[in-house]
């Protein structure tokens, strides 16, 4: 079976700088997290999207 994959967002320039698998199976909610984004140069936040 294969495994899920999300992409985690900026939510300032929109650009999807990282991939992730989610870890619990009937999660509902979206990640959100503050990364680096290469783009903004800068720290933003970053959305899960599918």
């Amino acid at each position: 079976m294969p495994q899920k994959k999300a992409a985690l967002a900026c939510t300032v320039c929109g650009q999807r700088n990282y991939s992730m698998t989610p870890t619990q199976a009937g999660h509902t909610k979206r990640i959100e997290v503050k990364k680096f984004c290469k783009y903004c140069n800068k720290h933003t936040l970053h959305k899960e999207t599918k």
